[in-house]
């Protein structure tokens, strides 16, 4: 019995080590494959490594926001312009405030995160309020969030508040990324994972009517949902800012909601991923997959591959991987040899079956 209870136990982790390091393994084959056929590497440089570890930490943190609420069925176009917005009344208020002395990034970083979350908090409220599908709703919050912007800003980037060494100092600090991301995923883990409201969150995701009977309140875990939504984006924010030191405010009509499609390809990886460990973990890989592919796609002048080819790629990946999502066993069947041997026997019971009816009768 404890011989088969060990096989038992080795199998499941080898399918749980199959699934979760498949992925990641395919798509640094793939992006060495690249680099060494075009005589280039990617993390070779501090620039290049500590801009894989940012945009690690903004696929990620994008990618838990956009999820949290799609997961329940609310569909929020609002997190780019909240995230945008977050960052503008952070950087003027931190301004003000220090004038760009040395602990301007962590004290704009503070009230980005602070404003997101009151921000998330309104647009939550405002759905709840009007009772209007959420996906409408977001759309009204999302022109009223740019129209905001743009009238904090005119429409100019804002360069003069966020120009300064502190954010200088936590761009090309990649160690401060990887507590972001350690913070977050900590944070997050703990509010869904291992508390009260998570639970209640997960329930009412599985059934929502049964969930409400049983006295789960969803008015007040919705409008956490959309709270913790905004922190995020308003880290997002924050970390958006870092790579130019400025803040672009174009985002009239709509020019914001870009930024929400980075995070559609990580979260179906990352919820694939998830069935073999913790989504938390699944997103994490997924990230850093991203950021990886992102770090290739630079090692390449604009001519080469221009923003249109690389939105190309990732709609074919994208596409590609949902195919995978609905066709799952039929792949593996056909990776592991059994969809051949299938289709072999069913030709010979075909032609067995010929054979007999062929045979002329006594």
């Amino acid at each position: 019995m404890e011989a088969i209870n060990k096989q038992s136990k080795a199998k499941d982790i080898r399918k749980k080590a199959f699934g979760i390091f498949t992925i990641p393994v395919l798509v640094i084959m793939a992006i060495l494959i690249v680099c060494l056929s075009s005589g280039q590497m990617i993390l070779t440089t501090d620039v290049s490594f500590y801009g894989f570890t940012r945009y690690t930490a903004v696929v990620l943190l994008t990618t838990i926001a956009l999820s949290i609420n799609l997961s329940s069925g609310r569909f929020d176009f609002s997190i780019g312009s909240l995230s945008t917005l977050s960052s503008v009344i952070a950087a003027k208020i931190t301004y003000a405030m220090l004038a760009g002395s040395g602990a301007s990034a962590p004290v704009m970083l503070l009230i980005s995160i602070i404003v997101g979350a009151v921000l998330g908090a309104l647009s939550g409220a405002l759905y709840v309020a009007l009772k209007l599908p959420p996906i409408i709703t977001s759309l009204g919050v999302t022109l009223i969030f740019e129209g905001i912007i743009y009238m904090i800003s005119g429409g100019r980037y804002i360069t003069t508040e966020t120009s300064n060494a502190s954010m200088i100092f936590f761009r090309e600090s990649w160690w401060i990324h990887l507590i972001i991301i350690v913070l977050a995923l900590g944070v997050i883990y703990l509010v869904f994972d291992r508390s009260k409201f998570g639970f209640n969150y997960k329930a009412l995701r599985a059934g929502q009517n049964i969930a409400v009977n049983t006295g789960i309140k969803e008015v007040p875990n919705a409008i956490i949902c959309y709270t913790i939504c905004g922190a995020l984006m308003g880290t997002v924010g924050f970390l958006q800012v870092l790579p130019g030191n400025q803040i672009a405010t174009s985002v009239l009509n709509f020019g914001s909601i870009g930024i929400m499609f980075i995070a559609f390809l990580p979260m179906f990886i990352g919820g694939y991923i998830g069935k073999y460990t913790n989504d938390k973990i699944g997103y994490l890989i997924a990230s850093i997959c991203i950021s990886l592919l992102s770090s290739m796609f630079a090692l390449f002048n604009t001519k080469t591959i221009t923003a249109s080819i690389q939105s190309i790629v990732t709609a074919v990946l994208l596409v590609g991987f949902l195919i995978f999502l609905n066709n799952e066993q039929t792949c593996k069947d056909l990776a592991n040899g059994t969809l051949i041997k299938k289709i072999i026997k069913q030709y010979k019971e075909k032609k067995n079956r010929g054979e007999t009816n062929d045979k002329p009768q006594e």
